[in-house]
């Protein structure tokens, strides 16, 4: 092919892109009182089409796509497939900043959300969320997050966060053996417990893909995961937070893909929390969290929310989300 032939071709392809993106805009207006159309238009849209989709919105209609579902959010804020499309259209650290206001505004803080979004596996995501939120809340996350007296899940928090700004792309096998020998010793410290600080010290000073590989090495020296360690005698609120944080960092999709197991067998009442880890599978590989929920539950995740949930929009939406590629 010469390259006259390539350049009418990769035209071609622009154009045809643009049309349909028109379309799907057209039908979207269109449809604004039908939400489920909405919906099913909008799901199985990758993140560079979503945002060309709000870009041609604005072009042809005047209005940002992203405020009119907000005020329909706002205006149906019992209707979980409202706030789920919402959700999805937003950008990840868009996304992440309001599910973190949501996790800090609850009556008793939801500290596996935040821990969700403070292990999250771009290094950039924490940074742009942080500075998303100032923008839409008028206030610090990290400071929101803090409490008085502190806990055990804030500290964990406050040193993913430092984990987060490590500039360090590379990983070391030798630093990933050291932290892993030295995470061994911080469980079984004179004192029965975990040596919080050593744990601490680790957690801040590595990037989450250094954690990543110093718990694979453990794993591989010591023969079993960090977490069975910390599931013995003397297990308090520290390991059980470590827990939560471990496994968000350290196998992501099955984390997410338990999650969504257990979101869904607790109905109608936790469909704030399926929508969450539904939309935090998207950042863990939405292939892999299905892979890991067959072998973990040994069935199709797809058909376990078709049989857990109710009939309707919501379950639709979900069910579309959950077959991403």
């Amino acid at each position: 092919m010469n390259p006259p032939q390539a350049l009418n071709m990769e035209l071609s392809h622009v154009s045809s892109s643009c049309m349909t993106c028109k379309n799907v805009c057209q039908e979207i207006h269109a449809a604004w009182d039908q939400l489920d159309l909405v919906a099913r238009a909008l799901a199985h849209r990758t993140l560079a089409e979503r945002r060309q989709i709000k870009e041609m919105y604005r072009a042809m209609f005047g209005e940002d796509f992203v405020e009119h579902l907000r005020r329909t959010r706002m205006a149906n804020s019992k209707n979980e497939m409202c706030n789920t499309l919402y959700l999805w259209m937003l950008e990840p650290h868009e996304r992440d900043a309001v599910l973190a206001n949501d996790a800090i505004e609850r009556r008793a803080t939801d500290y596996k959300a935040l821990i969700e979004i403070y292990s999250r596996q771009k290094l950039s995501q924490l940074f742009f969320t942080k500075h998303a939120y100032l923008a839409k809340f008028k206030r610090h996350m990290d400071q929101d997050m803090i409490s008085e007296p502190s806990n055990s899940y804030q500290k964990l928090l406050l040193a993913l966060a430092a984990s987060q700004s490590s500039h360090h792309t590379d990983v070391s096998q030798h630093i990933a053996n050291c932290d892993a020998k030295r995470l061994y010793e911080a469980r079984h410290c004179s004192t029965g417990g975990t040596d919080e600080s050593v744990v601490l010290e680790i957690f801040s000073k590595r990037s989450i893909p250094q954690l990543r590989l110093a718990l694979f090495s453990y794993k591989q020296i010591y023969g079993h995961d960090y977490t069975k360690a910390l599931k013995k005698d003397k297990s308090g609120e520290f390991e059980e937070a470590l827990r939560i944080a471990i496994k968000c960092v350290h196998n992501p999709a099955q984390y997410y893909s338990r999650m969504v197991n257990k979101s869904i067998k607790m109905g109608d009442a936790d469909a704030r929390v399926l929508t969450r880890v539904i939309l935090g599978s998207t950042d863990a590989g939405m292939k892999e969290v299905r892979s890991a929920f067959e072998k973990m539950h040994g069935r199709k995740m797809q058909d376990a929310i078709c049989e857990s949930l109710p009939d309707g929009d919501y379950r639709d939406f979900i069910l579309a989300l959950s077959n991403i590629p």
